[in-house]
């Protein structure tokens, strides 16, 4: 005969908590992916942590958007130095009391 046990408080603190924070939903959405595949992966586990990481993006997504960023950076930094170039070079033409040649 099965025993009634009471819901731990702690337990239904954590299980708001989880609910609150997207993670039962977010789990969820990846078992019910999982069950859908007609053909279901050989590492079940992986396919979950895939899924968990990806956030709807797949993994050519994120390394296009990381190579972005390098490229961003990079010109970002041709940008910045070429500023400061042509900061140095207005310098010498023009004064910096504010004064105008005419």
């Amino acid at each position: 005969m099965a025993h009634y046990r009471a819901p731990d408080p702690k337990r239904e603190q954590f299980r708001r908590y989880l609910e609150k924070a997207g993670v039962v939903d977010s789990l969820t959405s990846v078992l019910v992916s999982l069950y859908e595949q007609p053909e279901k992966p050989n590492n079940a586990l992986e396919f979950v942590k895939e899924r968990l990481n990806s956030g709807g993006q797949t993994s050519a997504d994120a390394e296009a958007l990381q190579q972005e960023v390098i490229d961003l950076r990079q010109r970002c930094a041709r940008l910045a130095e070429e500023n400061k170039d042509l900061k140095s070079r207005l310098q010498r033409y023009e004064p910096e009391d504010g004064a105008t040649a005419d």
